[in-house]
């Protein structure tokens, strides 16, 4: 079992520095419309996503965890080689990792992080809220991201926002590709004949249905393979820990 953004990791220790990157089988999204997509860079490289919910406040995955002093933000992005003039440049503050991140199994992986100072919401960047209800099987959902456009450690790395319309699948389908590995506090969404999916760089990004955010892209066995659909954190199981870390820090 190995998170997305592990795969990432050694992908750029054998390939160099790391660079913009996207989902398998998606399309370009509109410009600037997931206003809440996050863009993460580690020293200056890119390794993750996330997606904020409030001014000084971001969802992402646990498995993301890096030391948030060299940690950024970047948000009201689309296309990453361009100056867009709509970009807003934050420092990451602190990070908290979920109390029971269990990184064997990569249970309960959610993470926030808290940026330095709150970001300016505008016409390109706005929160999302979370889902209080849990995802339902056939709801159709967005997962947008940076990430591998291609499955494999060596994938094609374009630079504008890649969005994905998918399912949520039933927790028996998810059950009978993963088997015990799925936890109560997951779940798959995407097409069981593959060739659509999250990937590498996409980890800690946001899996959107009807207007809230109701998973966190969290990890598979590979990307876009069939009859390994792509594994999802419940946010819904989150609310009160979110609310909770927000009120005491």
């Amino acid at each position: 079992m190995i998170p997305f953004w592990a795969m990432m990791f050694l992908a750029v220790a054998a390939a160099g520095p790391l660079d913009d990157s996207r989902i398998v089988g998606g399309y370009e999204c509109a410009p600037h419309s997931k206003p809440w997509q996050v863009h993460l860079n580690y020293k200056g490289s890119f390794f993750c996503g996330g997606s904020l919910i409030a001014p000084r406040w971001i969802v992402s995955a646990a498995h993301c965890y890096l030391l948030p002093k060299y940690v950024v933000a970047h948000i009201g992005m689309h296309d990453v080689s361009k100056a867009e003039g709509t970009v807003q440049i934050i420092q990451v503050e602190k990070s908290f990792q979920h109390y029971k991140y269990n990184s064997s199994n990569i249970d309960n992986d959610i993470m926030l992080i808290k940026l330095a100072e709150p970001a300016q919401f505008n016409h390109h960047v706005q929160p999302i809220p979370l889902a209080h209800s849990c995802p339902m099987k056939g709801t159709r959902c967005v997962v947008s991201g940076y990430g591998n456009m291609r499955p494999g450690f060596f994938g094609e790395f374009p630079d504008r926002l890649q969005c994905l319309d998918l399912p949520v699948l039933p927790e028996d389908s998810c059950k009978s590709s993963y088997g015990d590995d799925i936890t109560n506090n997951m779940f798959c969404a995407g097409f069981q004949e593959g060739g659509k999916d999250s990937c590498q760089g996409d980890s800690g990004g946001p899996l959107v249905c009807d207007g809230e955010l109701f998973g966190v892209v969290s990890w598979g066995h590979e990307c876009a393979k069939k009859g390994y659909p792509g594994v999802y954190t419940k946010v819904c199981h989150y609310i009160d820990w979110v609310n909770d870390i927000m009120e005491d820090h």
